[in-house]
């Protein structure tokens, strides 16, 4: 007969007491048998005479401002947090095993569902990849096509990030406003690509389609309207005493903290690490464009909000340049084993009906090899990593997703932080859950 044991798990679990000492105290107490068994959860104390007082509660996964299905188990010392364990997976799709049963034109509509507010681009860079690993050059127009969708795609990002984080924190109205703006980039995109949010706009070689007659002049109009809006939702909050008061000095990170995190994008930018993909790894030309890197000094979440405001004014700047330089010509490229030919060809040329046949039917193949590729995303650096055995699908397709790797960090910035300032920092924090999950 087995003998029972009692199992003390100690998982560097660190509560306050009242003589201000840090103490360590076990997050589960249980029994088990001699194999082991499953430990019952029992309320750890920081001191004797209050015993029972810490807690441990759920938010999410399914909680409006945990964006996503993300689940945090919080250690409560009353409504001071003493520890944070973060569950993921509840959206997992297995995107990158399924891209190695697809042509590379075919990923790239699992690459809308990745971060599903960065669909273009996603596109965009997965086709950067696939690119690098055909060894294509593509057109100019087609070269800075795609810095406006991607810029178009961040100020979308970071309008989603403000309006949501503002509700989170108690502030309807720049909802409202910037969500307005949003159907604006998306109205844009319907008139490009036919689509609004799940757009697969681009194809390996250039684009799935060129942008049609006036669609400039929309674009102008949203270039010169929407610094209107960022004026607007500046005088709403940055000087606001609530929402100064609920986001300074919350969740820290120093630089040397952030880097050893790996995190990237606006949170890396936020901590006063002046690092972004497309000043320090160039793609897409963008070393020929005149911007700023917004960089912060303190590392919260008062910071990484003003680091996401300037860059969507950057943005604007980059957009006002792309539309002056914009040139004429072609969006794909000239290469039958890789682009579609024209409709009208395909229907009354053999040589250009077989290769049409050949692309839909078998795909591109690219030689031996393998190819990697990071962008800026709205979230960090977002990476594409494929691996090619000459066939028309990749041995192995790999996400390097910033949301992910961001989010690891939420512990370190939740604890010591009341209840209330979770939902501040996981919102500052800006995660997709189908970028994490994948």
């Amino acid at each position: 007969m087995a003998t029972k044991r009692t199992v003390e798990v100690e998982l560097s679990t660190t509560g306050i007491g009242r003589d201000g000492k840090p103490q360590r105290v076990p997050l589960f107490v249980g029994e088990g048998g001699e194999g082991g068994g499953p430990a019952v959860a029992a309320p750890p104390s920081t001191e004797p005479e209050l015993e029972g007082e810490h807690m441990l509660i759920n938010i999410g996964p399914q909680h409006p401002a945990t964006h996503g299905v993300l689940r945090l188990v919080l250690e409560l010392d009353g409504e001071t947090v003493v520890r944070c364990i973060p569950h993921i997976g509840y959206l997992h799709c297995g995107f990158e095993k399924i891209g190695e049963y697809r042509q590379y034109n075919q990923i790239i509509p699992w690459t809308d569902r990745d971060d599903y507010l960065n669909c273009v681009g996603n596109n965009i860079a997965f086709s950067l990849g696939a690119e690098k690993l055909f060894g294509i050059e593509i057109t100019p127009r087609c070269t800075v096509l795609r810095v406006i969708g991607m810029e178009l795609s961040r100020v979308i990002s970071h309008l989603v990030w403000m309006g949501t984080t503002a509700i989170d924190i108690g502030a309807f109205t720049p909802f409202l406003w910037s969500f307005q703006e949003r159907e604006n980039v998306y109205n844009l995109f319907e008139g490009w690509v036919g689509a609004r949010l799940t757009t697969s706009a681009s194809r390996v070689g250039g684009m799935a389609a060129d942008i049609p007659d006036g669609w400039l002049d929309g674009l102008r109009a949203f270039v010169r309207t929407f610094p209107k809006t960022l004026d607007e939702c500046d005088r709403m909050l940055t000087k606001n005493a609530v929402w100064v008061g609920r986001t300074v000095g919350l969740g820290v990170m120093s630089p040397e903290e952030a880097l050893n995190y790996g995190l990237s994008g606006p949170m890396l930018r936020a901590s006063g690490v002046d690092y972004d993909v497309r000043k320090d790894f160039p793609y897409l030309d963008y070393e020929t464009y005149d911007w700023e890197v917004p960089v912060g000094v303190n590392g919260d979440v008062y910071d990484r909000y003003l680091v996401r405001m300037e860059e969507m004014r950057q943005s604007i700047r980059i957009l006002e340049q792309a539309i002056a330089r914009l040139p004429d010509g072609p969006v794909n490229i000239d290469d039958p084993r890789v682009i579609l030919p024209p409709k009208h060809k395909a229907t009354s040329e053999m040589e250009s009906m077989i290769h049409h046949f050949k692309n839909v039917m078998e795909g591109p193949r690219p030689p031996i090899g393998e190819a990697y590729v990071a962008v800026e995303a709205p979230k960090g650096e977002k990476g594409y990593y494929m691996v090619s055995d000459g066939s028309a699908k990749p041995v192995r397709w790999r996400i390097r997703p910033p949301s992910f790797v961001n989010l690891s960090a939420i512990p370190k910035m939740v604890e010591g932080h009341l209840l209330s300032d979770v939902i501040a920092i996981n919102a500052s924090i800006d995660i997709v859950m189908g970028e994490i999950d994948r």
